[in-house]
């Protein structure tokens, strides 16, 4: 136990945004490792099922973080923002899995990158946030990196290569609901809420696909929940210790994380323009997040500067 709290109390003495940078890592290689136990149920298990387990163990592995706050852990002023956001992921998760499970791991994963440039679009049509030309060119570069993927018109495109884009742009609605609940609600309250809503939405079209896994299957599933609710924690604490734009590009560590499992466990490897490509998009987020940043900073600093100007404004 002295032990444990010596590495803890090193580790807090690390620099935040060094400390977010790792969460964010952390939570790169805990995804890489979901979706290769993603990949190993689905040779047993349809999508559909694997989702709903996915969600009802992390529901389970959460748990004593209720039992331990209490009901209150449950109170909430915006329950249909928790429902939408559940309605809204279960297609997200249903077409990420239908990906993992039929693509190549890193066409994938490399598609998925786009999550930020649709939450650019969905930020600017449903929050109403301002964005200016340069987020705007750089989310237009971002696509381009899509098409070097895909490359249309060399090679044959099939509606199964879209299903991470259109899980993408789901993903990337869930995150701004995510951005308007977290004005009033609390952090692990939210996880708790998605696990618990996606868990009772998806538990009937599993049903219709439903087969009782091998006892090899189960642990790989138990092991898809767990996995997904430590990186979720993970990827939450770094937003926590420091802004987007310094952590974001950790993220897409993501790639060789499940490039390197996919070449060892299914002998598959990625093609040169899927590196090209997710390097635009990845190049094209991080842009994107820096102007975020700074328009944020800004914003601050004029609300500050207004706030000063009405101060001495009174008599």
């Amino acid at each position: 136990m002295a032990r444990d709290s010596g590495l803890a109390a090193r580790f807090d003495s690390i620099p935040a945004p060094i400390q977010g940078a790792l969460y964010m890592t952390f939570a790169s290689a805990c995804f890489a490792v979901m979706n290769v136990l993603i990949r190993m149920a689905a040779a047993e298990l349809e999508p559909l099922q694997i989702a709903f387990l996915r969600n009802f163990f992390a529901l389970t592995f959460m748990m004593p973080w209720l039992l331990r706050v209490g009901l209150q852990g449950l109170r909430t002023r915006r329950l249909h923002l928790h429902i939408w956001r559940g309605l809204i992921g279960i297609v997200a998760m249903v077409c990420w899995f239908t990906s993992v499970a039929r693509l190549p791991l890193s066409e994938a994963v490399a598609l998925n990158f786009t999550v930020p440039l649709f939450a650019t679009i969905a930020a600017a049509v449903f929050l109403h946030e301002v964005v200016r030309a340069r987020r705007w060119t750089a989310t237009a570069v971002g696509f381009l990196g899509v098409i070097i993927i895909l490359r249309p018109g060399f090679m044959e495109f099939t509606p199964l290569m879209a299903l991470p884009i259109v899980a993408a742009a789901f993903m990337a609605g869930s995150i701004s609901i995510v951005k308007a609940l977290s004005d009033t609600e609390d952090v692990a309250a939210i996880v708790l809420y998605q696990n618990l809503v996606l868990t009772i939405i998806s538990v009937v079209p599993a049903l219709f696909v439903w087969r009782w896994p091998s006892g090899t299957v189960w642990l790989y599933v138990i092991g898809v929940g767990f996995v997904a609710t430590v990186a979720h924690l993970a990827l939450t604490r770094a937003y926590t210790k420091a802004d987007a734009s310094a952590i974001i590009p950790f993220d897409y560590t993501r790639l060789p994380f499940v490039a390197l499992l996919a070449f060892f466990l299914f002998g598959e490897t990625a093609d040169v323009w899927t590196w090209v490509g997710a390097g635009v998009i990845a190049a094209s987020s991080v842009y994107i997040a820096r102007r975020e940043a700074i328009v944020a900073r800004e914003a601050r600093r004029a609300a500050s500067r207004a706030a000063g100007e009405s101060v001495k404004a009174r008599p």
